[in-house]
């Protein structure tokens, strides 16, 4: 063979390129889950945004329309819905101020990511709760002085 038509081959019998790391490459680690956590969280609070809409159109339309929404809310699947969606906004805003704080170059040590994760995730949590609870002890007396 020439050399003229070896070097024609050249192109042809290339390296092949160099693939990105896929996750088995990686350890876990808590920054990991979080941001995907924090990706689903988001999404969940657009979906909540049409639940909100659907409370705010209840009340535009009237009290049969609210009734139904009502009706949905105290149901099982409805109390769920909310609990999930308030836990979502709680672990949202927490890791959104966590973020913040990183903003401004501060908590990048290892020992400090896992521990204002750890912090974030229980925050979530206990935010909810006290959501919660709130929510339903105050709520009969709420509901008692405007409905007389």
């Amino acid at each position: 063979m020439s050399e003229t038509a070896a070097a024609a081959d050249a192109p042809n019998k290339m390296k092949p390129r160099p693939t990105s790391p896929h996750l088995s490459v990686y350890r876990w680690q808590i920054t990991m889950s979080m941001s995907i956590l924090h990706r689903l969280t988001g999404v969940a609070l657009a979906f909540g945004l049409l639940f909100l809409t659907w409370w705010v159109m209840a009340v535009l339309c009237g009290p049969d329309a609210y009734a139904v929404f009502i009706g949905f809310t105290k149901s099982i699947l409805g109390r769920l819905f909310m609990i999930g969606w308030s836990w979502a906004l709680m672990y949202h805003m927490l890791n959104g101020v966590r973020h913040l704080y990183w903003d401004i170059g501060k908590g990048y040590e290892l020992q400090t990511v896992t521990q204002t994760g750890i912090v974030v995730i229980i925050g979530s949590f206990v935010l909810t709760a006290l959501i919660w609870l709130l929510a339903f002890t105050t709520a009969p007396q709420i509901t008692g002085a405007v409905h007389g």
